[in-house]
This record gives C-alpha cells, sequence and structure tokens, in this order.
C-alpha cells in the first residue's frame, strides 16, 4: 500500500512533466521559430499570478509528452476575469487527445457560465488520428467546441491568437472567433495541407500561399490582425479585450479621457472636390482620443476602415470610407468586413460611429458575378439590426445606396449629421448629368457650348441636393462645422447612451447569404 510520502512524490512528479511540456528538442525548435513557451504566453495575457489551472494531469499517464498538450483555466486580464485555452506545441506538436478535447468543452462550458471572456492561444497541428473514434465522432467529441463557440457567439467576447498552425477541422475554432491574430511566419489556417492539396487536387502550393498569415489577413479574410511576435499578438488581445465588455449585458469599460492627437484642422484634412482623394484615418485621429484606434482588418479591404476607438474614454466602433483605396466605393469584401464588425459591435454594446465618403457599391460584371448584391444586401442587413447608438456623418458625400449602407436617415441612426460641404443623393453631378441628359448633349455640335451646358446642369444638380436644403427638408439631422464635430459627437453618444434597444420577437432572421 503506498505510503503518504510515495503519493505526494508521485502527485510531485506528475506535476512536474506536465508543467515540463515536451521533449527538449521540441523546446529548442519553438525557440529557434520565436515561440514563447505557452505558460510564457498565458503569464503575458493573463495579471501575474492569477491563473487558476483545470486538467493539469489529465493523460498524465498517456506518454511522457505532458499528454493533453493543452493548458485550460481562467484568470484575469485588466483585474477581469478571462478564460484561457492555449495549445502547447511541445507535446506531440499541440495535437489533440480526446482528454484535450474535454478539457476544452469544460472550460468553454465553465466561461459560459462565468459569463467571461475566452482567448484561444492556437499552436496545434490538429487531432492525432490515431485516437479519432473516441474524440471526433461523438456528443463530446471535437464537433461540440464548433458548437459551444456558436453558442457562445455574442454572448462573451471570443479571442483567437494564432502562432502556429490551425489544421483541418481544427481551423474553425479561429473561425468562429470574433477577431483572429496571426503571428507572422509562423501563423497559419488550412483545411488541407500543401501535401493533401498536391496530392488530391494536383495543386503545388506553398504552406504560406494556402493558408499563411499574410494571405489571411489581406484576402481571405480570415485574419483580423497581423504581428511581428508572440508578444505583439498577446498585447494585442489584451488591448481589444480593453474595449469590450465582459459579456453582452454589460457595458463596455471606460478609460480616462484624452484629447485627440495633435492634427491639421479637418478643413485641411478633407479635399474640398470630392474626387480627389484623402486618408481617412486623418479625420478619425481628429476626433478620437489620442492612441486609442484600434484598427481591424487593416490590410483586407482596405477601401473601408473598421476599429475600436475612445471618445472622450468611452469606447465606440467605427465604420469609416476610405477614400484613399478605391476611390472609398464598396466592394464585396469590403460589405462583409463591414457587416461583421457591424454585428461584433452591437453584440457587445459598443455605439457605432459611420464616417461617410462614399460613391456606392461597385458596379460591373466582376463584382455582378462574385455577388456584390447579397454582399452588399448583409452590410445593410447589420446596420438594420444594430441597435446601439449610431451617429452618421456625411463627411463629404455618400450616394446611392453607400448611403444605406452608412446607416443613413432610413436606419434609425440616433442623427444624421453633415459637415457643410457634404452632399447626399442617388448618385453624384457628373454621373447624374451623364445618364439623364446624354442624349441631349451629344445633340450639341458645338464643343464648348456642350462643355458650358454640362457645367450650368451640374450646377444646378449640385444645388438640388445642396446640404442646407437637406437640412431643410429634414433629411439630415444637424450640418456641423468641422471644428465642433468631435463635441457633437460626445455629447450625442452621452444622450443616447440608454436608449431603448428593442428589437421585433423572432427566432433569427433570414439574412443575405
Amino acid at each position: 500500500m503506498a505510503t503518504t510520502e510515495d503519493l505526494s512524490a508521485a502527485l510531485d512528479a506528475a506535476t512536474a512533466r506536465a508543467l515540463a511540456g515536451g521533449p527538449d528538442r521540441h523546446h529548442a525548435k519553438a525557440a529557434e521559430q520565436g515561440k514563447l513557451e505557452v505558460r510564457a504566453r498565458v503569464a503575458r495575457l493573463l495579471d501575474p499570478d492569477s491563473l487558476a489551472e483545470d486538467g493539469l494531469l489529465a493523460d498524465f499517464e498517456l506518454d511522457h509528452e505532458g499528454a493533453a498538450a493543452v493548458i485550460t483555466g481562467v484568470g484575469r486580464v485588466d483585474g477581469r476575469s478571462v478564460a484561457v485555452i492555449a495549445n502547447d506545441p511541445t507535446v506531440k506538436a499541440g495535437s489533440w487527445t480526446p482528454k484535450t478535447v474535454e478539457k476544452i468543452l469544460r472550460l468553454q462550458e465553465k466561461a459560459g457560465k462565468l459569463r467571461c471572456p475566452i482567448v484561444y492561444l492556437i499552436d496545434s497541428a490538429g487531432a492525432r488520428i490515431d485516437q479519432q473514434v473516441e474524440m471526433f465522432p461523438g456528443a463530446r467529441g471535437a464537433g461540440r467546441i464548433f458548437h459551444n463557440q456558436v453558442r457562445l457567439s455574442g454572448v462573451i467576447p471570443q479571442v483567437c491568437v494564432l502562432f502556429g498552425p490551425s489544421a483541418a477541422g481544427g481551423a474553425y475554432v479561429p473561425a468562429f472567433c470574433d477577431v483572429v491574430i496571426m503571428r507572422d511566419g509562423n501563423a497559419s489556417m488550412y483545411l488541407g495541407s500543401p501535401r493533401m492539396a498536391e496530392m488530391v487536387i494536383g495543386e503545388r502550393v506553398s504552406l504560406e500561399e494556402m493558408g499563411g498569415a499574410r494571405m489571411h489577413t489581406a484576402k481571405s479574410g480570415c485574419g483580423h490582425a497581423l504581428v511581428r511576435s508572440d508578444e505583439e499578438g498577446i498585447d494585442w488581445a489584451r488591448r481589444y479585450l480593453a474595449y469590450l465588455p465582459s459579456h453582452y449585458r454589460q457595458a463596455p469599460p471606460a478609460a480616462p479621457a484624452r484629447q485627440p492627437a495633435p492634427t491639421p484642422p479637418l478643413r485641411e484634412i478633407i479635399p474640398a472636390d470630392e474626387n480627389k482623394p484623402f486618408d481617412m484615418h486623418g479625420v478619425i485621429d481628429h476626433l478620437v482620443d489620442a492612441d486609442s484606434f484600434l484598427e481591424i482588418h487593416a490590410r483586407w479591404a482596405k477601401e473601408l476602415i473598421v476599429g475600436l476607438a475612445r471618445l472622450d474614454g468611452r469606447a465606440i466602433g467605427i465604420v469609416a470610407s476610405q477614400p484613399k483605396h478605391k476611390g472609398g466605393v464598396l466592394f464585396v469584401d469590403s460589405s462583409d468586413k463591414a457587416a461583421h464588425f457591424i454585428n461584433l459591435a452591437n453584440a457587445f454594446n459598443v455605439p457605432l460611429l459611420f464616417l461617410a465618403d462614399v460613391p456606392g457599391f461597385m458596379i460591373g460584371t466582376q463584382v455582378e458575378a462574385a455577388g456584390i448584391i447579397r454582399h452588399g444586401a448583409k452590410m445593410v442587413s447589420a446596420v438594420s439590426s444594430a441597435t446601439v447608438p449610431k451617429l452618421s456623418v456625411i463627411v463629404r458625400k455618400a450616394y446611392g445606396a453607400g448611403l444605406y449602407a452608412m446607416a443613413g436617415p432610413g436606419f434609425e441612426p440616433d442623427a444624421c449629421i453633415a459637415l457643410p460641404t457634404a452632399s447626399i443623393a442617388v448618385m453624384g453631378p457628373q454621373a447624374a448629368v451623364n445618364a439623364v441628359y446624354y442624349n441631349q448633349l451629344q445633340a450639341i455640335a458645338d464643343p464648348a457650348e456642350r462643355e458650358a451646358e454640362t457645367a450650368r446642369l451640374r450646377a444646378e444638380y449640385g444645388a438640388d441636393i445642396d446640404t442646407l436644403r437637406l437640412a431643410s427638408e429634414l433629411v439630415i439631422d444637424a450640418v456641423i462645422q468641422p471644428e465642433v464635430l468631435r463635441a457633437e459627437l460626445i455629447a450625442r453618444f452621452a444622450l443616447a447612451a440608454d436608449k431603448q434597444r428593442d428589437w421585433p420577437e423572432k427566432h433569427n432572421p433570414v439574412t443575405p447569404v
């Protein structure tokens, strides 16, 4: 019969083995890749000495490599409870056993009960195929992880920091998170590896082309932020969480108010010529608290900017046209980008500020074949469904359905505000005159006379959509001088903070695909 000393020694040995992770050669390989040890990742994420770990000894008898290959527990980030799931890549490349799956499921269920965010620190080669029957198909199998993620979506924030691979079915863990932060050079996610693609469909590609961090953050949109190191990725996650409540019934946490960073006046940032590009980041920096803007999806669909910021210390979400890129025209990807972000902000009670300088949605056979109508409808659907305080600012122009997508008057913004030189119309003067008067103008033989008549018609059209006339007709709620726009936004968001957020009762909307 084992003595107390024997049991204590056995516990110490099992604990030491679990804490050690995999063999030295795997630790050395991780160090060569510039990776932090898994427990260093967890320590950087959480407040000091705050982790309450669950399941440390799961599978400790399975082999000599820490077995379950995942750390699960609850700690604190800036004093608030946060659940963490962290793969250990030194243990058989972070691959899953049945106990790995069970640990993840239990932690998800705990986070749901505690109403606290989950951060997934992913670095895993996927399931151990030789144990698939025990972990893949059953009611407590790997599929249950994704089911839990969907059930928790919009209830608690879910963040993924991807340091290495997330392969095959495991790639859906990042896909179901609210944001995915990817480590440049190391992170990847794919349903089929390059080797599998070559074997099955005859395609020869590199890992980066198939599912690397640069590809996913610039082309597929599956990645929301590209970072250069493990440390930067974890810090990005901490910063992101600072804007969000712990769960959907809380308000976002406030921070001390700060003045904006020094910028030129808005009159100098925004050109009077509506066809001249400018960088909307300058407008954002002029309005929000200094160093508070956290851009999401910065590398993807650059014609639209989305991100979190603070206005007088309060968290807000920003959806802004980017005239510097493709003239700010909305495309398929930018529509999806906006819809996802609007739904995220609305889920967690983050007020939305729309900054519009949008010619409308893109036209042409290529975008029609790509489904611009249904993708644009996703964005309009998200704007329609959002019940958080919404302010829409027409910075320079909002034409066509672009007005609708940027929370125009028909979409119940708490106010639709315009700068004095802004325009709202079905289309701009140049396009409108061409559409309505093309044949009449072409019938004028003298080029100078034709040009003069074109200019007259454009001026007449411009007067019809003049901002003061739109204000007179109550199309817009206020015309604001650029110098007082920040103060106006602060005041209006404060007034709308306690608005009623009723929405018609139903099982779910049937949203565009």
